[in-house]
């Protein structure tokens, strides 16, 4: 059987990164299928829905948390680790497919993939494969849904996150004010990331300023 995967989240200073696994005949999947950075919000959870109905496909869906991106392994060892996590909850022996590369060489992430699978199975990886395969599409749209539905969980328990990405002036915004009123930043931030110790560098000029 072949699968498709790819994740979402790898670059956001707030929040979990998800990869997503999808596995079965491509023919089955719904139509609309695309890279999910072109779809709508609604359009991607109506295909979420649909790619999880389908004749003879079965997703599966890792979570990797803010406390293990923070941790010792660096992202591309942790994109390695969510593909895998993904992959193994659907894979069988002998099963063939494509995979999203998440480092510069495709090569060596399909290996580093391949040799994390408890089972023996063909595979390589691509550049941008989202765009191309319609299974690693799907994965796409998946991984993406359950990262927006992360990040609406997060905005229930803070108020308004944004994105999430360190470009967004709503997230930078959100964590500014985290740290201001708390003194230190939120537990689903990032700390390990720049955009994090530049808040915290800004807060503490901003309070010798008061001096």
């Amino acid at each position: 059987m072949r699968f498709g995967v790819d994740e979402a989240g790898k670059g956001p200073v707030v929040g979990s990164m998800f990869a997503a696994a999808v596995r079965g005949p491509a023919h089955e999947l719904p139509s609309g299928i695309d890279d999910s950075k072109r779809l709508t919000p609604e359009r991607r959870e109506e295909l979420d829905r649909a790619i999880r109905a389908a004749e003879g496909v079965s997703v599966g869906v890792a979570e990797i948390p803010v406390s293990r991106i923070d941790g010792d392994e660096d992202m591309n060892t942790l994109t390695v680790a969510a593909q895998a996590e993904a992959l193994s909850q659907v894979v069988d022996a002998g099963d063939g497919g494509i995979l999203d590369a998440g480092d510069t060489s495709a090569e060596r992430f399909a290996q580093r993939v391949r040799d994390y699978l408890p089972v023996e199975v063909e595979l390589r990886a691509e550049h941008r494969a989202d765009e191309t395969y319609l299974l690693v599409g799907a994965a796409s749209i998946v991984a993406k849904v359950a990262r927006d539905a992360h990040v609406a969980a997060l905005a229930d328990e803070y108020g308004e996150v944004g994105s999430g990405y360190p470009s967004d002036p709503a997230t930078r915004e959100f964590l500014a004010a985290y740290v201001e009123e708390h003194g230190g930043l939120p537990g689903c931030a990032r700390r390990s990331w720049s955009t994090c110790e530049d808040v915290l560098a800004a807060a503490e000029q901003s309070a010798l300023g008061e001096f």
